[in-house]
């Protein structure tokens, strides 16, 4: 039996934001194809999940463990980070406590795979290489310095645009460090397989897009549908999002409100920053904690997408197809999904782009059902994670030799 052990930066369940979702789905594949596996994961601060929340069962196939940390960022120490050759968005992720948990798990069984969940546990490399002899995949949920690249253009000029540039350099010297010592790469995207090459990255790849439940997303719900409603929904701590909605509240929102008065936008997501909270603009409602997420998508009408910086999947449209919503997104925000535009999505990277396919999808009901039974079908035929997940399990199969 192939024996795995997952590391991961944030505690997986409950699975209420895209890289957790993607997190948990991943474990929960790997249990449902017979992997006998080992979920060790950092507990944040920031993203505290409680070990007792944890479903019995999951804990007990998954031998689930965590450990505390507070990997929040501050102003004393993004300032005593100067002093360091080491980036500020990596090194709070190392703690002793945690590479102690782990080198004693690392003691105690044999693993054919040491699966890191996102860059940032490339911390503990040293730790595993010398206490195991697993292959090491470093599972890329995005890149994590091409996000900050595209997000440091948009930045104006000062001292925070400097150092976060400082920051990023640092950033992508660890990422190509890290390249060097694990043994393959599993990117979720096709887009983020062409890049690693790019790189010079020679080993192996195996590209494997983050998959869902898709039959649970797709059980009929009693629940009326608010008309002419437009939805942004995702963690808004994370600064793309934040990027994202306040791109279309200055550039689309106006015209999409002048065009259709009735129309009303819904932003969604933990992590709300105080300047959308207090938002006074004509028909915008904000909702900080979604108790719902399945009611939620079936409650509200047009999903937008207007993402300008990030890499990787976003899990949100996974999710948005999967429930069969009608989606407006930047081609960055649909990167990495097999989409065809004009069929399964709509895709718009200027405001007036985006402006014209939001008031489209408000007036032309015939194309919103069109796109959400195309958005259902596509979500059946490519996300179905049992399925995802056996393919990457044969390939650990080939890449351990078990």
């Amino acid at each position: 039996m192939l024996k795995v052990l997952q590391l991961c930066n944030k505690a997986p369940f409950p699975a209420n934001d895209g890289s957790s979702i993607a997190i948990y789905n991943m474990a929960q594949g790997l249990i449902e194809n017979g992997v006998d596996l080992h979920l060790l994961t950092i507990n944040t601060k920031k993203n505290f999940k409680p070990d007792n929340q944890v479903p019995e069962e999951f804990q007990k196939r998954s031998h689930y463990k965590s450990v505390f940390r507070n990997t929040n960022t501050g102003v004393i120490g993004a300032l005593s980070n100067l002093f360091s050759s080491d980036s500020y968005f990596v090194s709070r992720f190392y703690f002793k406590e945690f590479e102690n948990t782990l080198t004693q798990l690392l003691k105690n069984n044999h693993f054919d795979i040491i699966q890191l969940e996102g860059l940032f546990m490339g911390v503990y490399l040293k730790a595993i290489k010398a206490h195991s002899t697993a292959k090491v995949v470093l599972r890329a949920h995005n890149i994590e310095h091409v996000i900050w690249e595209r997000h440091i253009v948009n930045e104006k000029a000062g001292v925070r645009k400097m150092y976060l540039a400082l920051q990023n350099k640092r950033l992508k010297n660890f990422e190509m460090s890290v390249l060097q010592v694990v043994d393959a790469v599993v990117p979720i995207t096709r887009v983020d397989e062409s890049a690693f090459r790019s790189f010079g990255f020679k080993k192996r790849l195996f590209t494997c897009i983050t998959g869902v439940d898709v039959n649970f997303y797709q059980q009929k719900q009693n629940v009326p549908v608010k008309a002419n409603t437009i939805f942004y929904f995702g963690s808004m701590d994370w600064l793309p999002n934040r990027e994202a909605v306040q791109w279309f509240l200055d550039n689309c929102w106006p015209q999409v409100h002048k065009a259709m008065p009735e129309a009303k936008f819904i932003i969604a997501g933990r992590g709300m920053p105080q300047e959308l909270k207090h938002l006074s603009n004509p028909n915008v409602l904000v909702i900080e904690n979604v108790n719902d997420g399945k009611t939620f998508f079936h409650q509200h009408q047009i999903m937008i997408v207007p993402l300008l910086s990030g890499s990787g999947l976003r899990i949100k449209i996974i999710e948005g197809m999967a429930y069969g919503k009608a989606i407006v997104s930047t081609s960055v925000g649909a990167e990495g999904i097999a989409y065809t535009d004009q069929k399964d999505i709509l895709i718009a990277n200027t405001p007036s782009e985006f402006t014209n396919c939001v008031i489209r999808l408000m007036k032309e009901g015939p194309k919103r059902a069109e796109l959400e039974k195309n958005a259902s079908e596509l979500a059946h035929r490519e996300f179905d994670n049992l399925g995802v997940i056996a393919k990457l399990v044969a390939f650990y199969k080939e890449l351990s030799h078990v």
